[in-house]
């Protein structure tokens, strides 16, 4: 027994002491979203896994809104930039984050080329049609503009043990959505008209982004995901190609030689440790997002 707690105390001493040592090695080695793109003429900026209004934490990837509009920020003000490149995959996530990128990219007076990967579904799409121009591959899974809500209701199953659940609210609607109780009609009713409203503000963006009618949008707006010869045909992307091809663009419309530069965020060892156990409450977190634009 004494054998077992001395290794335990050991172990935990150890584990402590590399948590100490990467403190003390990140304060000297400390990185943000800011880094040398010298020589550099077209920004290639990465929208990869799920969009969120910060970052998911290791273990747990995602594309932060506030990293990516550093990054805009950036190549607006670098006078050696003449286009960015948003090199997208990801499924969606937050219709926030979604719509911050989106304002911040109509902001930019520099050419912006979107580039649809592997998916560029929903939220995605969204900052995609925020653009000057889209690319998407003929296999690439896109648009999907619709906004999901959902969670789940464990009310008959905390009946089901003998559970209650004691309910003290200032206000009648302040546990809507609560999931150990089921919702009344008035509940189910207020929820749909804001997971409505979103779909309106949705389709009201993509069809000023793409010069398309709201009632041209709304008929692709039902949430069905197309494959990137669909989305060409319906309007929703400009040109079938490949990142490649969306470099060769920027090259013949501006009349350049495109040298490319990747923005990444670089985080210290100490993030990675502390996103490495928090991603853990991220996941659930993430997961139960009430209205998501994926």
């Amino acid at each position: 027994m004494k054998d077992n707690k001395t290794k335990l105390w050991k172990t935990l001493k150890i584990i402590f002491s590399i948590w100490i040592l990467s403190f003390l090695v990140s304060s000297f080695f400390s990185f943000n979203t800011e880094f040398d793109i010298a020589g550099g003429n077209v920004a290639i900026i990465p929208i990869t896994d799920i969009i969120l209004t910060s970052s998911g934490g290791f273990n747990n990837p995602a594309t932060s809104s506030e990293t990516v509009i550093s990054f805009l920020d950036q190549a607006q003000n670098n006078p050696n930039i003449k286009a960015i490149l948003l090199d997208i995959n990801s499924p969606g996530g937050s219709g926030v984050a979604a719509d911050e990128i989106g304002q911040k990219i109509k902001e930019i007076n520099k050419p912006t080329i979107a580039v649809i990967r592997e998916m560029g579904a929903s939220a995605a799409y969204w900052i995609a049609s925020s653009s000057d121009y889209i690319f998407a591959n003929r296999l690439s899974l896109t648009a999907s503009i619709g906004v999901i809500g959902s969670y789940l209701d464990f009310s008959e199953l905390i009946e089901e043990y003998n559970v209650s659940y004691q309910r003290y609210v200032s206000g009648e609607l302040k546990d809507m959505i609560s999931p150990f109780k089921e919702d009344t009609p008035k509940e189910e009713r207020l929820f749909q008209e804001i997971i409505d409203q979103s779909h309106e503000f949705f389709i009201m963006e993509v069809a000023q982004n793409r010069n398309m009618s709201k009632e041209e949008i709304r008929k692709l707006a039902d949430g069905r995901i197309m494959l990137g010869s669909q989305a060409f045909e319906a309007g929703l992307v400009d040109e079938l190609g490949t990142k490649q091809d969306a470099i060769k663009y920027i090259e013949s419309s501006l009349n350049i030689t495109a040298v490319t530069v990747e923005y990444k965020e670089k985080v210290s060892i100490t993030e990675l440790l502390y996103g490495f156990t928090s991603s853990k409450g991220g996941k659930f977190i993430n997961s139960n997002i009430p209205i998501q634009f994926k």
